[in-house]
């Protein structure tokens, strides 16, 4: 438990993590700010206004900033997750616990733990701030909030919540274990970036794979049906989608498994310099 509160304490006050959260926070203030500051612009039609306007139409702008949340932060986690890992690499962190006999492998696993913690109150923090950004686009709209204390919205939210959260939980692992395996800050966030992004792309030659890469699965584990590739607000394509239940337990495993990998690979590393 020190060790976690320890790792708390440093990420806190590391620059990355306020960079991470307040820029994604940011983006998903200013999108929904400006669709309904911007809902009465002549050129759209009513098909485009009505799905802008869902932002700030409550209660489905609930569901709007949870999806932009699963699909950005993802992202942003992958960068998270390898910003930290790679830095117990090229800092030197790791070989200084290593040497006051802390077990390699615990060690990771508890640094993950911290940035799991934080991911998870850095989601709901990004949430309040969307819906506070939501209201405020709805009175620039002139539409209603009656929607924003639906009960049956309310009602499932948090199993959604919880969901997407475990989900993004499961990036960030993905970043965390390339970065370690890399041993380097930039090389992780580089790699993490690049598998990102491939994965939106490798919908066009390999469709029936993708579905089960990590990107793929955090976004069907909270939808129903088909569900888009990865990508900014959702992606680019469609996949055909793994159901809801079957694309979770896809989510545990690619966290497990990326968890694993960074153990096994941290015990057995040689740590020089």
């Amino acid at each position: 438990m020190s060790l976690l509160l320890s790792g708390l304490r440093k990420l806190v006050r590391r620059q990355a993590t306020w960079l991470t959260f307040g820029l994604l926070a940011g983006l998903l203030a200013l999108i929904v700010i400006a669709v309904g500051a911007t809902s009465d612009r002549p050129n759209a039609s009513p098909a485009e206004r009505a799905a802008a306007l869902s932002l700030v139409t409550f209660p489905a702008a609930y569901d709007q900033i949870l999806r932009f949340i699963l699909g950005l932060g993802g992202l942003f986690a992958v960068i998270f997750g390898a910003a930290i890992a790679g830095s117990e690499w090229t800092w030197g962190t790791l070989k200084n616990a290593v040497a006051r006999g802390q077990s390699r492998s615990y060690y990771s696993l508890v640094t993950f733990a911290s940035i799991a913690f934080l991911i998870a109150i850095g989601l709901l923090l990004t949430f309040a701030v969307g819906v506070i950004a939501a209201v405020a686009g709805a009175n620039l709209a002139g539409i209603s909030t009656a929607g924003l204390s639906d009960a049956d919205t309310l009602a499932r939210l948090p199993g959604q919540f919880a969901r997407g959260g475990l989900a993004i939980v499961m990036e960030g692992a993905i970043g965390f274990a390339i970065a370690t395996l890399a041993r380097s800050q930039l090389a992780g966030i580089g790699a993490g970036i690049g598998f990102y992004f491939a994965s939106t792309f490798a919908v066009v030659f390999i469709p029936d794979v993708v579905k089960f890469l990590p990107f793929s699965v955090a976004t069907a584990s909270v939808a129903t049906g088909s569900t888009s590739t990865p990508g900014f607000g959702g992606g680019a394509g469609q996949v055909p989608a793994l159901g809801a239940n079957v694309a979770l337990l896809f989510v545990v495993l690619w966290l497990v498994g990326a968890l694993a990998v960074a153990a096994v690979f941290t015990e057995r590393a040689e740590i020089s310099g």
